[in-house]
Formats: C-alpha cells, sequence, structure tokens
C-alpha cells in the first residue's frame, strides 16, 4: 500500500513539476491530473519486437512507449513477457485511442490497438486504472509529431 501511495504522490501534479519533453519520459493529462513516467523508448523494429521481454519486474513510475515511423494497426501480444502490463495506444495527435489493461503475462492472444496507432505506452498492470486514465486523455512525448500534437512539448 505504501508503494502505491508513494507512486500516486509522484504521478499526480499536485505536488509535481513537470520538467520540459525529454526523450527518457513521457507526460499524460486528464481527469485525474498529470502524470510522468520515466520510459525506455523502442522506435527500431527490432526495440519493438523485443520490447519489455524477459524482464521480471518493473519500477511503479517506468514503462517503455513503442513509436512507429506513421500511423498504422498494430496488435501487441505478451509472449515471453513475464509482468502483467497495461498498454496505452497514442494517435499521432498523442490522444489515447485505447487501453488494454492487465495483459497477460505470456499469453500469445494478439492484443489490437486499432488503426492509426502512432504509439504504445506500456506501465505495469492495473496502473492506468488506478490513475484514472481513459481514452481521450492525452500524452506528450518529443517523439510524436509537435504540429499535429494536442498537448505539444512547448505547452504547460
Amino acid at each position: 500500500m505504501r508503494i502505491v501511495a508513494a507512486l500516486l504522490a509522484f504521478v499526480f501534479s499536485a505536488g509535481v513539476l513537470l520538467a520540459d519533453c525529454r526523450p527518457d519520459q513521457v507526460e499524460l493529462r486528464g481527469a485525474f491530473g498529470k502524470a510522468r513516467f520515466l520510459v525506455e523508448l523502442a522506435d527500431t523494429p527490432r526495440e519493438r519486437a523485443v520490447g519489455l521481454m524477459h524482464r521480471e519486474s518493473m519500477a511503479a513510475t517506468a514503462g517503455m512507449i513503442f513509436i512507429y515511423e506513421q500511423p498504422q494497426a498494430v496488435s501487441f501480444w505478451m509472449e515471453n513477457t513475464l509482468i502483467p502490463l497495461d498498454m496505452i495506444f497514442i494517435d499521432q495527435s498523442g490522444t489515447v485511442a485505447r487501453i488494454h489493461e492487465n495483459a497477460i503475462p505470456l499469453d500469445r492472444t494478439p492484443i489490437p490497438g486499432g488503426a492509426d496507432i502512432l504509439a504504445v505506452l506500456e506501465i505495469n498492470g492495473g496502473l492506468a486504472a488506478q490513475i484514472g486514465l481513459a481514452a481521450g486523455d492525452v500524452l506528450r512525448h518529443p517523439g510524436l509529431p509537435q504540429d499535429l500534437a494536442v498537448w505539444p512539448c512547448a505547452a504547460d
């Protein structure tokens, strides 16, 4: 319970000053307030293929963002992934299009993200619901096209 309380204190913006956009973090904004995750970037085919496979744990404030060259239909699975994950599918404007919660470790069932997806954020399973993240919320990261972003890096 202490970990969840510490995490919520970290992610909600009440006492957190969000820094300028950086490649190693994403920021989310919605009715819940603002949240920040430190992320690894997977933006090559090889990095996207490996993702978070074979990891036994991930810090509560960590994640991985997958960024594609262009919007497309994407589908993920959990083969060789040992921890449950929430998958947050993002369009080119940075808007959350869909959330798949608590993907089952080692499951090979495809998890479709929908059409016109430019990025996918993976965080620990159950965290999206704990934060209150919902479709329509927005994400910012310097790897997304800033000219199309609902919440560009230069904006607060």
